[in-house]
């Protein structure tokens, strides 16, 4: 799909039928929030997604395509097999931002550089990634990814590492690991 070429789709082919689909950007950030909540089983994420997306009830045998056409959709149509949340994985170590963490700094960012108002706008998941992922550098919320993703080394000067440091732990995302991952990932980081 390209979202320039293509009409961006407000439904999805499941079993044989054009069903609509919720397109708003706020359902899509609320699946992604679903995806990352660990307290919460697999049986009922499915359920949940399908209530999320779809207005209408899905049949049974229709359910499991049902997720995959959701899934497509929330991966701006491409064919994604597991969603990749949160930025580049799924704890909140490896994620480079957060819906719940980084609202006001996200809110700020597309009200200052697009005048979109996302407490008013009904705005399709599609357009909102594409927004997303243009932010300028100069941004604030451009600026806390940056800081998040930089890697420190001893190539930088002494007050580089220091000021990346400082910033890293002021916008560092919330730990949502479990004591079991706190301690695998413990372990390999001693293994290295």
């Amino acid at each position: 799909m390209s979202l320039i070429i293509d009409s961006i789709p407000e439904s999805v082919e499941v079993g044989g039928k054009n069903l609509p689909i919720n397109t708003d950007f706020r359902t899509s950030i609320l699946f992604e929030l679903l995806m990352q909540d660990k307290t919460i089983e697999s049986e009922d994420k499915f359920e949940t997604t399908l209530q999320l997306y779809y207005p209408v009830e899905i049949l049974k045998e229709n359910k499991a395509e049902a997720i995959t056409k959701a899934l497509w959709f929330y991966a701006g149509g491409t064919d994604a097999q597991e969603p990749t949340v949160g930025g580049k994985g799924s704890s909140s170590h490896d994620r480079r931002y957060s819906y719940e963490a980084d609202d006001i700094y996200i809110y700020a960012a597309f009200l200052d550089q697009f005048g979109i108002d996302l407490q008013d706008e009904d705005l399709h998941w599609w357009k909102f990634r594409a927004l997303f992922r243009s932010l300028k550098d100069d941004c604030k919320m451009s600026k806390i990814l940056s800081y998040r993703s930089m890697p420190i080394n001893s190539n930088m000067a002494k007050a580089e590492q220091k000021f990346y440091s400082e910033m890293k732990r002021l916008y560092a995302l919330p730990d949502d690991r479990t004591e079991e991952e706190k301690e695998n990932d413990f372990a390999e980081m001693l293994s290295l």
